[in-house]
Protein backbone atom coordinates (compact mmCIF):
# COMPACT_ATOMS: atom_id res chain seq x y z
CA UNK A 1 0.00 0.00 0.00
CA UNK A 2 1.36 3.28 -0.81
CA UNK A 3 1.59 5.97 1.69
CA UNK A 4 -1.14 8.61 1.66
CA UNK A 5 -0.06 11.88 0.30
CA UNK A 6 -0.49 14.82 2.60
CA UNK A 7 -0.53 19.01 2.06
CA UNK A 8 -0.04 20.28 5.57
CA UNK A 9 -1.37 24.17 5.25
CA UNK A 10 -0.47 26.17 8.36
CA UNK A 11 2.69 24.18 8.84
CA UNK A 12 4.68 26.44 10.94
CA UNK A 13 1.97 26.84 13.48
CA UNK A 14 1.81 24.69 16.79
CA UNK A 15 -0.62 22.63 15.20
CA UNK A 16 1.10 22.32 11.91
CA UNK A 17 3.89 21.10 13.93
CA UNK A 18 2.59 18.78 15.78
CA UNK A 19 1.24 17.08 12.16
CA UNK A 20 4.45 16.92 11.32
CA UNK A 21 5.84 15.53 14.16
CA UNK A 22 3.17 12.53 14.16
CA UNK A 23 3.77 11.79 10.34
CA UNK A 24 7.23 11.63 11.41
CA UNK A 25 6.34 9.20 14.03
CA UNK A 26 4.69 6.90 11.79
CA UNK A 27 7.76 5.93 9.05
CA UNK A 28 6.29 4.95 5.51
CA UNK A 29 2.71 5.25 6.08
CA UNK A 30 2.45 9.29 4.48
CA UNK A 31 3.97 11.47 2.65
CA UNK A 32 4.07 15.18 2.96
CA UNK A 33 3.98 16.38 -0.71
CA UNK A 34 3.17 19.81 0.23
CA UNK A 35 3.62 22.81 2.63
CA UNK A 36 2.22 25.89 3.05
CA UNK A 37 2.76 28.78 5.54
CA UNK A 38 2.43 32.46 5.95
CA UNK A 39 6.30 33.98 6.74
CA UNK A 40 8.14 31.91 8.68
CA UNK A 41 10.54 31.32 6.26
CA UNK A 42 13.46 29.34 8.23
CA UNK A 43 11.39 26.68 9.88
CA UNK A 44 9.61 26.64 6.82
CA UNK A 45 12.68 25.48 4.64
CA UNK A 46 14.00 23.53 7.17
CA UNK A 47 10.25 21.22 6.65
CA UNK A 48 10.80 21.06 3.36
CA UNK A 49 13.93 19.79 4.12
CA UNK A 50 13.12 17.07 6.32
CA UNK A 51 10.24 15.69 4.66
CA UNK A 52 11.80 16.07 1.05
CA UNK A 53 8.83 18.27 0.37
CA UNK A 54 8.56 18.91 -3.57
CA UNK A 55 5.92 22.13 -3.56
CA UNK A 56 6.43 25.09 -1.01
CA UNK A 57 3.71 27.49 -0.73
CA UNK A 58 3.29 30.88 1.18
CA UNK A 59 1.15 33.23 1.02
CA UNK A 60 4.00 36.76 2.20
CA UNK A 61 5.60 37.59 -1.22
CA UNK A 62 8.77 38.46 0.49
CA UNK A 63 8.89 35.13 2.13
CA UNK A 64 8.87 33.69 -1.34
CA UNK A 65 12.10 35.12 -2.38
CA UNK A 66 13.67 34.33 0.94
CA UNK A 67 12.41 30.69 0.31
CA UNK A 68 13.71 30.68 -3.13
CA UNK A 69 17.11 31.30 -1.88
CA UNK A 70 17.00 29.30 1.05
CA UNK A 71 15.99 26.06 -1.00
CA UNK A 72 18.05 23.93 -2.94
CA UNK A 73 17.00 22.84 -6.56
CA UNK A 74 13.91 20.30 -6.20
CA UNK A 75 12.24 22.53 -3.94
CA UNK A 76 9.35 24.18 -6.46
CA UNK A 77 7.97 27.51 -4.26
CA UNK A 78 4.88 29.12 -5.33
CA UNK A 79 3.10 32.38 -3.65
CA UNK A 80 -0.13 33.38 -3.36
CA UNK A 81 -3.90 31.83 -3.16
CA UNK A 82 -3.97 30.13 -6.45
CA UNK A 83 -1.21 27.41 -5.99
CA UNK A 84 -3.12 26.93 -2.52
CA UNK A 85 -6.28 25.98 -4.87
CA UNK A 86 -4.29 23.72 -6.90
CA UNK A 87 -2.63 22.07 -3.96
CA UNK A 88 -5.92 21.74 -2.13
CA UNK A 89 -7.71 20.37 -5.44
CA UNK A 90 -4.58 18.23 -7.14
CA UNK A 91 -5.39 14.43 -7.25
CA UNK A 92 -2.17 14.10 -6.14
CA UNK A 93 -3.30 15.24 -2.06
CA UNK A 94 -4.81 12.29 -0.65
CA UNK A 95 -5.17 14.63 2.69
CA UNK A 96 -5.37 17.87 3.17
CA UNK A 97 -4.71 19.33 6.99
CA UNK A 98 -6.07 22.99 7.01
CA UNK A 99 -4.49 24.64 10.17
CA UNK A 100 -4.10 28.15 8.42
CA UNK A 101 -5.30 30.62 11.15
CA UNK A 102 -8.40 32.36 10.35
CA UNK A 103 -10.30 31.84 7.93
CA UNK A 104 -7.94 32.46 4.77
CA UNK A 105 -8.65 28.30 4.40
CA UNK A 106 -12.10 28.69 3.25
CA UNK A 107 -11.58 28.51 -0.48
CA UNK A 108 -8.80 25.63 -0.64
CA UNK A 109 -10.82 23.91 1.61
CA UNK A 110 -13.83 23.92 -0.54
CA UNK A 111 -11.62 22.98 -3.06
CA UNK A 112 -10.47 19.79 -1.64
CA UNK A 113 -14.09 18.94 -0.63
CA UNK A 114 -15.55 19.25 -3.59
CA UNK A 115 -12.69 17.07 -5.38
CA UNK A 116 -13.56 14.42 -2.49
CA UNK A 117 -10.09 14.96 -0.77
CA UNK A 118 -10.28 14.03 3.35
CA UNK A 119 -9.87 17.14 4.94
CA UNK A 120 -8.52 17.36 8.63
CA UNK A 121 -9.55 20.70 9.71
CA UNK A 122 -7.56 22.52 12.56
CA UNK A 123 -8.90 26.10 11.41
CA UNK A 124 -11.66 26.09 14.27
CA UNK A 125 -12.92 29.60 12.60
CA UNK A 126 -13.80 27.79 9.38
CA UNK A 127 -16.44 25.89 10.81
CA UNK A 128 -17.76 28.54 13.09
CA UNK A 129 -17.66 30.89 9.71
CA UNK A 130 -19.06 29.08 7.12
CA UNK A 131 -19.52 25.54 8.68
CA UNK A 132 -23.15 24.91 6.62
CA UNK A 133 -20.84 25.31 3.61
CA UNK A 134 -18.33 22.78 4.52
CA UNK A 135 -20.23 20.02 5.61
CA UNK A 136 -23.13 20.21 2.95
CA UNK A 137 -20.11 20.37 0.19
CA UNK A 138 -18.38 17.26 2.49
CA UNK A 139 -21.76 15.56 2.09
CA UNK A 140 -22.49 16.41 -1.98
CA UNK A 141 -18.44 14.71 -2.94
CA UNK A 142 -18.18 11.80 -0.08
CA UNK A 143 -15.32 13.70 1.48
CA UNK A 144 -14.29 13.08 4.93
CA UNK A 145 -14.14 16.16 7.27
CA UNK A 146 -12.44 15.11 9.86
CA UNK A 147 -11.98 17.48 13.36
CA UNK A 148 -8.44 18.32 14.59
CA UNK A 149 -9.62 19.47 17.77
CA UNK A 150 -9.31 17.44 21.12
CA UNK A 151 -12.78 18.07 22.34
CA UNK A 152 -14.63 17.42 18.41
CA UNK A 153 -12.47 14.86 17.70
CA UNK A 154 -13.42 13.05 20.82
CA UNK A 155 -17.21 13.75 20.30
CA UNK A 156 -16.33 12.05 16.35
CA UNK A 157 -15.09 8.61 18.76
CA UNK A 158 -17.93 8.70 20.94
CA UNK A 159 -20.41 9.22 18.15
CA UNK A 160 -18.87 6.38 16.53
CA UNK A 161 -19.44 3.64 19.54
CA UNK A 162 -23.56 4.48 18.29
CA UNK A 163 -25.10 5.95 15.78
CA UNK A 164 -25.83 9.79 15.22
CA UNK A 165 -29.46 9.10 14.77
CA UNK A 166 -29.72 7.91 18.64
CA UNK A 167 -27.47 11.06 20.07
CA UNK A 168 -29.51 12.82 23.14
CA UNK A 169 -26.86 15.33 24.38
CA UNK A 170 -23.39 16.11 24.06
CA UNK A 171 -20.88 17.47 26.79
CA UNK A 172 -18.00 19.09 25.62
CA UNK A 173 -15.54 19.67 28.57
CA UNK A 174 -13.82 23.19 29.46
CA UNK A 175 -10.41 23.16 31.66
CA UNK A 176 -11.74 26.47 32.47
CA UNK A 177 -8.48 28.09 32.07
CA UNK A 178 -6.94 30.65 34.91
CA UNK A 179 -10.29 32.00 35.90
CA UNK A 180 -13.15 29.53 35.83
CA UNK A 181 -13.41 29.41 39.71
CA UNK A 182 -14.04 33.74 40.01
CA UNK A 183 -14.68 34.58 36.24
CA UNK A 184 -13.27 37.03 34.20
CA UNK A 185 -11.46 39.76 36.12
CA UNK A 186 -11.34 43.00 34.49
CA UNK A 187 -8.17 43.82 34.37
CA UNK A 188 -5.43 40.63 34.16
CA UNK A 189 -1.89 40.61 33.23
CA UNK A 190 -1.06 39.18 30.19
CA UNK A 191 0.95 36.80 31.42
CA UNK A 192 -1.44 35.37 33.45
CA UNK A 193 -4.25 34.79 30.80
CA UNK A 194 -1.55 33.08 28.99
CA UNK A 195 -0.43 30.87 31.89
CA UNK A 196 -3.18 27.60 31.12
CA UNK A 197 -3.06 24.97 33.57
CA UNK A 198 -3.07 21.84 31.36
CA UNK A 199 -2.91 22.83 27.23
CA UNK A 200 0.54 23.98 25.67
CA UNK A 201 -1.10 26.40 22.80
CA UNK A 202 -0.56 29.69 20.45
CA UNK A 203 -1.38 32.69 22.45
CA UNK A 204 -4.68 33.46 20.73
CA UNK A 205 -6.14 30.17 21.62
CA UNK A 206 -4.87 30.78 25.01
CA UNK A 207 -6.51 33.89 25.66
CA UNK A 208 -9.85 32.00 23.85
CA UNK A 209 -9.74 29.63 26.51
CA UNK A 210 -9.51 32.30 29.41
CA UNK A 211 -12.56 33.78 27.95
CA UNK A 212 -14.12 30.72 27.56
CA UNK A 213 -14.78 32.13 23.84
CA UNK A 214 -13.24 28.72 22.91
CA UNK A 215 -15.83 26.39 24.25
CA UNK A 216 -18.08 29.06 22.82
CA UNK A 217 -16.67 28.59 19.33
CA UNK A 218 -17.12 24.68 19.84
CA UNK A 219 -20.57 24.31 20.98
CA UNK A 220 -20.79 26.30 17.63
CA UNK A 221 -18.75 23.53 15.64
CA UNK A 222 -19.99 20.87 17.22
CA UNK A 223 -23.68 21.59 15.82
CA UNK A 224 -22.73 22.62 12.19
CA UNK A 225 -20.10 19.70 12.06
CA UNK A 226 -22.67 16.77 13.46
CA UNK A 227 -25.97 18.61 12.74
CA UNK A 228 -27.22 18.92 16.09
CA UNK A 229 -29.90 21.48 17.21
CA UNK A 230 -27.97 23.68 19.88
CA UNK A 231 -30.04 22.66 22.75
CA UNK A 232 -28.73 19.90 22.60
CA UNK A 233 -25.16 21.01 23.50
CA UNK A 234 -23.72 22.08 26.62
CA UNK A 235 -20.40 22.71 27.92
CA UNK A 236 -19.00 21.74 31.68
CA UNK A 237 -16.18 22.43 33.30
CA UNK A 238 -13.38 19.95 33.95
CA UNK A 239 -10.23 21.34 35.15
CA UNK A 240 -8.24 18.18 34.65
CA UNK A 241 -8.66 18.01 31.15
CA UNK A 242 -8.63 13.97 30.61
CA UNK A 243 -12.38 13.48 29.57
CA UNK A 244 -12.46 15.25 26.23
CA UNK A 245 -16.11 14.99 25.42
CA UNK A 246 -18.95 12.98 26.60
CA UNK A 247 -21.83 11.70 24.59
CA UNK A 248 -25.18 10.99 25.56
CA UNK A 249 -27.43 8.36 24.07
CA UNK A 250 -31.55 7.85 23.46
CA UNK A 251 -31.33 5.19 26.03
CA UNK A 252 -29.66 6.95 29.02
CA UNK A 253 -25.99 5.66 28.44
CA UNK A 254 -22.97 8.00 28.43
CA UNK A 255 -20.12 7.51 26.18
CA UNK A 256 -16.98 9.55 27.14
CA UNK A 257 -13.14 9.28 25.26
CA UNK A 258 -10.33 9.72 27.79
CA UNK A 259 -6.43 10.50 27.28
CA UNK A 260 -3.73 12.61 28.04
CA UNK A 261 -4.00 16.16 27.18
CA UNK A 262 -1.93 16.08 23.72
CA UNK A 263 -2.91 17.46 20.72
CA UNK A 264 -0.81 14.44 18.62
CA UNK A 265 -3.55 12.18 19.81
CA UNK A 266 -6.52 13.69 17.61
CA UNK A 267 -4.03 14.87 14.72
CA UNK A 268 -2.96 10.95 14.58
CA UNK A 269 -6.73 9.73 14.79
CA UNK A 270 -7.99 12.05 11.93
CA UNK A 271 -4.98 11.53 9.36
CA UNK A 272 -4.94 7.13 10.12
CA UNK A 273 -9.03 7.77 10.02
CA UNK A 274 -10.58 5.05 9.88
CA UNK A 275 -7.50 2.94 11.19
CA UNK A 276 -6.03 2.76 14.81
CA UNK A 277 -2.08 3.50 15.21
CA UNK A 278 0.15 3.22 18.00
CA UNK A 279 0.37 6.76 19.44
CA UNK A 280 3.86 8.03 21.08
CA UNK A 281 1.94 10.03 23.72
CA UNK A 282 0.86 6.73 25.19
CA UNK A 283 -2.22 5.74 27.43
CA UNK A 284 -3.60 7.21 30.26
CA UNK A 285 -3.06 5.44 33.68
CA UNK A 286 -6.80 5.66 35.62
CA UNK A 287 -5.32 5.46 38.85
CA UNK A 288 -2.57 8.14 38.83
CA UNK A 289 -5.44 10.47 37.00
CA UNK A 290 -7.34 9.69 40.51
CA UNK A 291 -10.62 12.01 40.60
CA UNK A 292 -12.21 13.57 37.84
CA UNK A 293 -14.42 16.58 38.68
CA UNK A 294 -16.71 18.24 36.80
CA UNK A 295 -18.44 21.41 37.57
CA UNK A 296 -21.54 23.42 35.44
CA UNK A 297 -20.84 26.27 33.92
CA UNK A 298 -21.66 29.57 35.98
CA UNK A 299 -24.11 31.72 33.62
CA UNK A 300 -22.95 35.25 33.20
CA UNK A 301 -19.68 35.00 34.86
CA UNK A 302 -18.29 34.18 30.96
CA UNK A 303 -19.35 36.44 28.74
CA UNK A 304 -18.09 35.42 25.60
CA UNK A 305 -19.65 32.14 25.84
CA UNK A 306 -22.91 33.41 26.36
CA UNK A 307 -22.29 35.59 23.27
CA UNK A 308 -21.55 32.38 20.94
CA UNK A 309 -24.14 30.92 21.97
CA UNK A 310 -26.23 33.44 21.45
CA UNK A 311 -24.97 34.30 17.86
CA UNK A 312 -25.63 30.53 17.21
CA UNK A 313 -29.08 30.67 17.61
CA UNK A 314 -29.31 34.01 15.50
CA UNK A 315 -27.36 31.92 12.38
CA UNK A 316 -24.53 31.67 10.26
CA UNK A 317 -23.65 35.55 9.64
CA UNK A 318 -23.87 36.37 13.33
CA UNK A 319 -21.02 33.46 13.97
CA UNK A 320 -19.26 34.78 11.24
CA UNK A 321 -19.37 37.85 12.61
CA UNK A 322 -18.69 36.84 16.21
CA UNK A 323 -15.93 35.13 15.09
CA UNK A 324 -14.36 38.44 13.12
CA UNK A 325 -15.06 40.64 16.27
CA UNK A 326 -13.10 38.26 18.45
CA UNK A 327 -10.78 37.91 16.17
CA UNK A 328 -9.80 41.58 16.14
CA UNK A 329 -10.34 41.86 20.33
CA UNK A 330 -7.69 39.56 21.41
CA UNK A 331 -5.38 40.79 19.06
CA UNK A 332 -5.89 44.27 20.44
CA UNK A 333 -5.71 42.80 23.93
CA UNK A 334 -2.40 40.79 23.11
CA UNK A 335 -0.82 43.93 21.41
CA UNK A 336 -1.82 45.40 25.01
CA UNK A 337 -4.67 48.24 23.66
CA UNK A 338 -7.47 47.33 25.25
CA UNK A 339 -7.89 45.55 28.59
CA UNK A 340 -8.83 41.94 28.90
CA UNK A 341 -12.76 42.88 30.02
CA UNK A 342 -12.75 44.79 26.40
CA UNK A 343 -12.71 41.70 24.72
CA UNK A 344 -16.03 40.54 25.58
CA UNK A 345 -16.88 44.14 25.58
CA UNK A 346 -15.68 45.21 21.76
CA UNK A 347 -17.42 41.55 20.24
CA UNK A 348 -20.95 42.48 21.82
CA UNK A 349 -20.31 46.44 20.63
CA UNK A 350 -19.69 44.79 17.28
CA UNK A 351 -22.42 42.31 17.04
CA UNK A 352 -25.48 45.33 18.55
CA UNK A 353 -23.87 47.84 15.74
CA UNK A 354 -24.48 45.02 13.11
CA UNK A 355 -27.47 44.46 14.66
CA UNK A 356 -28.83 48.11 14.06
CA UNK A 357 -27.26 49.14 10.70
CA UNK A 358 -29.52 49.15 8.12
CA UNK A 359 -28.29 46.82 5.94
CA UNK A 360 -29.51 43.56 7.70
CA UNK A 361 -27.55 40.53 8.20
CA UNK A 362 -29.23 37.60 5.71
CA UNK A 363 -30.34 33.83 7.12
CA UNK A 364 -28.73 32.28 4.90
CA UNK A 365 -25.95 33.93 3.36
CA UNK A 366 -23.12 32.11 0.86
CA UNK A 367 -19.43 32.17 0.85
CA UNK A 368 -19.45 35.80 -0.65
CA UNK A 369 -21.78 37.63 1.21
CA UNK A 370 -19.82 36.20 4.50
CA UNK A 371 -16.79 36.87 3.61
CA UNK A 372 -18.53 40.47 3.29
CA UNK A 373 -20.21 40.25 6.59
CA UNK A 374 -16.44 39.47 8.31
CA UNK A 375 -15.05 42.55 6.65
CA UNK A 376 -17.66 44.28 8.00
CA UNK A 377 -17.37 43.11 11.66
CA UNK A 378 -13.68 43.57 10.98
CA UNK A 379 -13.77 46.89 10.23
CA UNK A 380 -16.16 47.79 13.29
CA UNK A 381 -14.13 45.96 15.50
CA UNK A 382 -11.03 47.70 14.63
CA UNK A 383 -13.01 50.83 15.02
CA UNK A 384 -14.37 49.98 18.50
CA UNK A 385 -10.49 48.49 19.61
CA UNK A 386 -8.90 51.71 18.55
CA UNK A 387 -8.65 53.67 21.65
CA UNK A 388 -5.79 52.53 23.96
CA UNK A 389 -7.45 51.88 27.29
CA UNK A 390 -6.87 53.56 30.46
CA UNK A 391 -4.11 51.85 32.61
CA UNK A 392 -3.40 48.96 30.07
CA UNK A 393 -3.48 45.17 30.39
CA UNK A 394 0.50 44.68 31.43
Amino acid sequence: MRPRRVAVFGSTGSVGRAVLDVIGRIPGRFEVTALAARSSTRLLAAQARRFRVPLVATTDMAACRRLRSALEPGHEVLWGIDPLLDIAGSPRTDILVMAMSGTMGILPTLAALERGTQVCLATKELLVAFGDHLTRTARRSGARLLPVDSELCAIHQCIRAGRATEVNRVYLTASGGPFWRSGLPRRARLDDVLRHPTWKMGRKITVDSATMMNKGLEVIETCRLFGLAPGRVEAVIHPGSLVHALVEFRDGSLVAQLSRPDMRLPIQYCLAFPDRVESPVGGLDLVQAGRLEFHRLVPGRFPCYDLARRALEQGPAWTCALNAANQVAVEAFLAGRIAFAGIPATIDATLKSLAGSPARLPSRPGVRRLLEIEARATALALGLAATPPRGGNR
